[in-house]
This record gives structure tokens, C-alpha cells and sequence, in this order.
């Protein structure tokens, strides 16, 4: 019964995002729903989308980790630099080699060492902002971060590619989170770190495999967001969080949703949603930045209210 109760409700918010989108449309003069703007905004959903997983695979085992925009800033650049030199071979590889290493070693600090996660995630966000700029001003690797992605091998961040390639990271995402021993062992350490143990699951080893996995999803992150860019620009003073904030919002939201909606599938409609506000307030000539982060914060301020009713106390 509850089955179909969800699967009617994740009906219903579909529909209800065609008519809003659709009401949006008309205040927008038609500009909203015009092909070429739809591109855009389904372009721009694609690798926040890959990031907002991976950070649901932190989250999910009580993580938070503070450095990812730092990971997918070193990722972006080892794909630029491999991708100029091996083509598309080198742009995959450049990504997932960087999210993988660095997040599985975020990891081992977080498992072996007894410093809270988002205090070690900044300590290493701003290592890797240091190396970063290191990066650029050697002049051995200054010509590696200043290049950007040869046009010849950026189709994996263009339409339809960037899409198919959205449709076998969700694939993935869901199968990993909802149908693997490994996902359940997440989500059971997330709950109550003592209990999973005493059930028998090996607590290191689970969250050395969640860094492995996470990993993945922010390498595949910082792939697309290159190959739609191009571009890579050094971040300094955590700068880097910068980069993490339209993820963080997606599972902020999609968090508020998984009381109906899996999180994995709730992901992609808010990434659809959220870029579609900031799309909205740009082609109402709402200043980018700080108004429309601030816009965007209220947003999901109102949708939080809404999501928390009946809720009895404040939980993680």
C-alpha cells in the first residue's frame, strides 16, 4: 500500500512540476519553456546531479565532507591535462583517478583518526586549494591548469551524451544505494555506527568503500563539468566550497523528499528544480550571486517547513 501511495506521489510531483513550469513559462514571456533555454537548463543539471550522489553516499553513512569542491577543482585539471594528451580516454581516466584517490583518502582519515569530518574536510579542502595553486604557478604545470578541454573532445558534457550518461549514473546510483549488501552496510552505519558493528559489519572497510564510491560520482562530477566548460579556475581562502553549494542544495531537498520519493530518484528532479529557479531568476534579471543564492535559500527554507510538518523533533 505504501508502495503505491509513493509511486502516486512521485506522479504527482512530476505533474505538479509540468504545471509549474508551465505557469513560470507564461510569467516569462514564453522565454522559460523555449527549446533552447530547455537545453540549457538540462545541460546545467548534469553534474551537480553526479555530485549531489556522491554526497549522498557521504551523508548516508554520517559524513560531511567539506572538500569535494577541492577534489572536483584537481579533477577537472588532471581531466583537462589527460584528455589534451589521450583524448576521451584520458578525460574519464584524469577525473576518476583524482575523485577516487583523493575522496578514498579522505576517508581513511576519516575511519582511522577521531577528527570530526567536516573539520578534516576543510583542513583537506584547503591542501587541495594549496596544491591547485601550486599547480599554477610551477612553471613545469602552470601550461596544464591555464589550457582549457580541446573543443574535440568535450561531447561527453553536451546533449544528448551528457543525458545518457546521467541516465547510467542513475542506474548505478540506485542498484549501488538500494540493492547492494554495501548500501545497506552504509545506511546501517549512518544509523547507529555501534549497532552496525555489533551486527557484524566491518565499519573501516564500508567506509573505505564508500570513498571509493563516492569518489566515483564526483570524478564523473568534475568530467561533464569540464567538458561542458572547458575551464577549470583556481580556488583559494575555501573558494571551493563554492562549487558544492548546488549539490549540497539538491540533497538538501531531495533529503526533505526521501520521506515519499527514494533520495536517489528524488536527486535529478532536484537538480531539475533547483536549476531551474536560478534559470528563472535570470531571465528575470535577478542579479546573479548573492541575490540568487539568497532566493534560492528561502526557497528551501519554505520547502523544509512544508517537508518537516508533523515532524517531532529535530533529527541529523
Amino acid at each position: 500500500m505504501q508502495k503505491h501511495a509513493n509511486k502516486f506521489f512521485l506522479i504527482f510531483v512530476l505533474l505538479g512540476l509540468v504545471i509549474l513550469g508551465i505557469i513560470a513559462n507564461l510569467f516569462a514571456g514564453g522565454k522559460f519553456l523555449d527549446p533552447s533555454n530547455i537545453r540549457v537548463v538540462v545541460s546545467h543539471i548534469v553534474y551537480p546531479a553526479f555530485a549531489a550522489w556522491g554526497l549522498c553516499f557521504l551523508f548516508a553513512c554520517g559524513f560531511t565532507d567539506m572538500s569535494v569542491g577541492g577534489v572536483l577543482v584537481l579533477g577537472a585539471f588532471a581531466s583537462t591535462w589527460l584528455g589534451n594528451a589521450l583524448g576521451y580516454p584520458g578525460v574519464a581516466l584524469g577525473a576518476l583517478a583524482v575523485g577516487v584517490l583523493l575522496i578514498f583518502f579522505n576517508f581513511n582519515v576519516f575511519a582511522f583518526t577521531k577528527i570530526p569530518s567536516w573539520i578534516a574536510g576543510i583542513s583537506l579542502a584547503m591542501i587541495y586549494e594549496a596544491i591547485a595553486v601550486f599547480l599554477k604557478v610551477n612553471p613545469a604545470t602552470k601550461p596544464f591548469v591555464d589550457t582549457e578541454l580541446s573543443r574535440d573532445f568535450r561531447l561527453l558534457g553536451q546533449l544528448p551524451y551528457s543525458v545518457i550518461l546521467l541516465a547510467i549514473g542513475f542506474i548505478a546510483a540506485y542498484v549501488l544505494y538500494n540493492r547492494t549488501s554495501i548500501g545497506l552496510n552504509i545506511r546501517a552505519i549512518g544509523g547507529n555506527r555501534s549497532v552496525a558493528r555489533a551486527m557484524g559489519i566491518n565499519v573501516n572497510r564500508t567506509l573505505l568503500a564508500v570513498g571509493v564510491i563516492a569518489g566515483i560520482f564526483f570524478g564523473l562530477s568534475a568530467m561533464t563539468q569540464i567538458s561542458y566548460s572547458g575551464r577549470m579556475t583556481v580556488k583559494t581562502g575555501l573558494t571551493s566550497m563554492n562549487l558544492i553549494f548546488q549539490p549540497l542544495a539538491i540533497v538538501l531537498l531531495a533529503q526533505i523528499m526521501q520521506k515519499r520519493i527514494n533520495i536517489i530518484i528524488a536527486v535529478p528532479i532536484c537538480s531539475l528544480v533547483i536549476y531551474s529557479i536560478f534559470n528563472l531568476l535570470t531571465i528575470f534579471k535577478v542579479p546573479s550571486g548573492t541575490l540568487q543564492e539568497a532566493a534560492l535559500g528561502l526557497f528551501l527554507i519554505a520547502f523544509a517547513i512544508v517537508g518537516q510538518r508533523g515532524t517531532q523533533s529535530v533529527v541529523k
